[in-house]
């Protein structure tokens, strides 16, 4: 008899596990959706108007599903859901280990074991547990052996079924994937979750692998991803010396229809919550098996993001530093800070590293964000030389210098002849997105630096 899923639970209710399960229960109105998580104070902004996560569409998915079948509880209470499933999804952080062995490289699976042996404890019958976190390939067997400490009659399968979201994106991204995968050992279990995917997604998108496939393949996909913003982002600095346009270099590349143009916008770098985890994961899983020319090169794609962010800082503070490269007395707007548009996500933010080098030198910073709350700004920079700006106008008072950090639609369309004159005089617009109309800005008398452009008529 196939197996069906009528009752799913999820452990996790951050940017993944709760827009996923709120998808899955606006889908399929007839299975019961229970999202439970540790943090009571998160718990309770689902259940509010001010939801924790910010991704477009997504409170209005949320507002159909929820009270309907879709529920968001704390641990404890969800314990009895966790019995009663017939799927439980693992959705919590897999960050990069900060002690012991692997530490800097290797992922901590400490939440995930932590998962794991409450699943034990609570399940009854035959439970489908099912990998959401990005894991680690063969993550499963550590999942497994804890699960095999369950009592007596109880029973699971394992699935990986990794998340291919982008952040901004979401809702779109589960709504319309590109792909979904399984991976799993067992055919049965694999085709319950397909069937509940095939509610709204065409079944060519679904793609079945075996358990160790699917793990590495998460991971693979986002080096692959990063690789291509490291490589267009280490060309933005030849044509910066060459006088070359990268967006015209990058354009003309990716019109080959071998490489295609997405991901080939070169910016101050990447960041987010996996791109370099999910890379420094792959690393140290590579040397850990003796690969290490394959370690060596993947490490080049975080090492060069690493530089174009200390490079870009550099930029910023190169025209209004002191003799002794002191930026004391220097303020110093800074417009953006989570670490792509249409997200509050502040988790490996190029602005941070950004921000972190020029305070170092003893720039004050004024920080606009249109999403990122002053609490966040502070919790990762301090408040010794920060100033959160409600506006951007706030932010650009007396700035000796600007720089645009992340990519909301808003700042391409500021308008600097009005705002020319809040600047101090010979303030230089430093444009790590490359959003903005050069002609606008220098028409306004305003200097202009953006990331991959060499010769400029006001430089």
């Amino acid at each position: 008899m196939p197996l069906s899923l009528r009752k799913i639970a999820c452990i996790g209710a951050g940017y993944v596990g709760g827009p996923t399960m709120a998808v899955i229960a606006d889908r399929c109105p007839d299975i019961d959706v229970t999202v439970l998580d540790l943090n009571a104070e998160r718990i309770a902004a689902w259940n509010s108007e001010d939801l924790p996560v910010y991704e477009p569409g997504l409170a209005e998915v949320v507002s159909r599903a929820r009270g309907r079948n879709l529920r968001f509880v704390g641990q404890a209470e969800g314990a009895a859901y966790v019995a009663a499933a017939d799927a439980v999804f693992i959705s919590v952080n897999t960050p990069t280990k900060t002690e012991g062995e692997g530490a800097g490289k290797a992922s901590d699976l400490r939440y995930v074991e932590s998962c794991a042996r409450f699943i034990a404890a609570h399940a009854t019958g035959h439970t489908i547990v099912i990998e959401k976190s990005t894991m680690p390939v063969r993550a499963a067997d550590c999942v497994k052996s804890i699960l095999a400490t369950a009592r007596p009659g109880v029973t699971f399968d394992i699935l990986s079924n990794p998340e291919f979201l982008a952040e901004g994106t979401a809702i779109r991204d589960l709504e319309q994937p590109d792909r979904v995968l399984i991976g799993g050992e067992r055919p049965e279990s694999i085709a319950a979750l397909a069937e509940i995917y095939r509610r709204w997604v065409p079944a060519e998108r679904i793609l079945s692998t075996g358990l160790w496939s699917a793990e590495l393949s998460k991971l693979v996909a986002n080096a692959f991803l990063a690789q291509r913003v490291s490589s267009i982002n280490s060309i933005s600095a030849l044509c910066e010396v060459t006088g070359a346009d990268v967006e015209e270099v990058a354009a003309v590349v990716g019109a080959d229809s071998r490489i295609g143009p997405k991901f080939l916008r070169a910016s101050v770098g990447f960041g987010g919550s996996c791109f370099q985890k999910d890379l420094l994961s792959l690393i140290y899983i590579s040397e850990s098996y003796g690969l290490t020319e394959v370690a060596a090169y993947w490490q080049q794609v975080v090492d060069l993001n690493q530089w174009q962010k200390r490079r870009f800082a550099d930029l910023i503070a190169a025209p209004i530093a002191d003799g002794a490269g002191s930026l004391r007395g220097r303020r110093i707007a800074i417009l953006g800070f989570a670490f792509k548009k249409d997200t509050n996500d502040v988790r490996e933010t190029p602005a941070m590293d950004v921000c972190r080098r020029l305070l170092a030198r003893g720039a004050t910073l004024a920080v606009h964000d249109y999403r990122v709350t002053p609490e966040s700004v502070r919790s990762e920079l301090g408040a010794q030389g920060v100033e959160v700006a409600a506006t951007p106008e706030a932010a650009l008072a007396g700035a000796d210098g600007v720089a645009v950090l992340t990519e909301w639609s808003a700042y391409a369309t500021l308008d600097w002849a009005r705002l020319a004159g809040m600047l101090k005089a010979g303030a230089v617009i430093h444009d790590g997105r490359n959003i903005l109309d050069a002609g606008a800005v220098r028409r306004a008398g305003l200097i202009l630096r953006s990331i991959g452009r060499g010769a400029q008529p006001n430089a």
